[in-house]
């Protein structure tokens, strides 16, 4: 089936683009551009590694409210980027659960804690606690479990699919990582929108809710959650809208895409409410 406005990436100013829709029953409501392309995610990783350490968390190989990171940061604090580490260093800049810090070394330190408390390299642990039993075959997580992941649109829809409807996860968990925030009231910076008092975030998952500006559309319900990247990538889930949307590109993520995102989104949620 294919969607009117999924077209509108045809105008990005991106060289390569591709984008789809999919129901939480997993139907694929419709796709756009080369769905089999790899492209590099940027911080469209961290959802992935993200449900990696929900696994782990369930499969009891660590807690949520372990000590992990920085002194007096635990799991948690490193999921909701509230552990206080830097963006890129692993330096502390505020204690654990003070401000919203959004930080690339704190998924690395949180994929170094899984690989210790598995004893499993925690690229290895997240193929196959993830990608294998979602036949995400063309995704890979080698390197930063923060941003460099590789992935195609088929891969990502199948994600998208299991977020609405969770398989490898108890419902619970994914309700607590994607629709809970944790650390109510925390104020951060949103990359690439500035200051957001509150900066909602779940574990893994940025939560909408109030926020603006913002890369959803204004049409997206406060429950949507997912992520964006800065390759030009981005995932939401909209709950009250039943639907999730993954679009992919080869641009670096900049002022076109904070003005092209919204446009795109209130698009594909009036086509399909409508």
């Amino acid at each position: 089936m294919s969607l009117q406005s999924l077209a509108l990436i045809e105008n990005w100013p991106v060289p390569t683009a591709a984008a789809g829709v999919v129901r939480a029953d997993g139907t694929v409501h419709g796709t756009h551009g080369p769905a089999g392309h790899r492209f590099p995610l940027a911080s469209v990783t961290k959802p992935l590694a993200a449900y990696a350490v929900l696994v782990a968390y369930e499969e009891g190989a660590v807690e949520l409210d372990e000590p992990a990171g920085p002194e007096g940061a635990t799991v948690r604090h490193l999921l909701a980027h509230t552990s206080g580490l830097a963006f890129d260093e692993h330096r502390v800049t505020a204690p654990p659960g003070e401000r919203r810090l959004y930080s690339n070394a704190g998924f690395e330190v949180l994929g170094d804690h899984v690989a210790k408390a598995t004893e499993m390299p925690f690229t290895e642990y997240a193929r196959q606690a993830v990608l294998e039993p979602l036949g995400m075959t063309s995704t890979s997580l080698e390197g930063s479990p923060a941003k460099d992941g590789v992935s195609s649109l088929s891969d990502l829809l199948r994600f998208a699919a299991e977020l609405q409807a969770p398989r490898l996860l108890d419902p619970r968990t994914v309700a607590e990582a994607t629709l809970t925030v944790q650390f109510p009231g925390t104020k951060g910076v949103l990359p690439g929108y500035g200051h957001q008092n509150p900066n909602d975030w779940g574990l893994g998952f940025e939560i909408r809710d109030s926020k603006s500006p913002h890369w959803t559309g204004s049409s997206s319900s406060p429950r949507t959650f997912g992520h964006f990247g800065q390759a030009g990538t981005f995932l939401w889930v909209d709950p009250d809208a039943g639907l999730a949307s993954v679009a992919l590109t080869d641009r670096p993520f900049g002022p076109w895409a904070i003005e092209a995102w919204p446009v795109f989104t209130d698009a594909v949620l009036a086509e399909l409410r409508g």
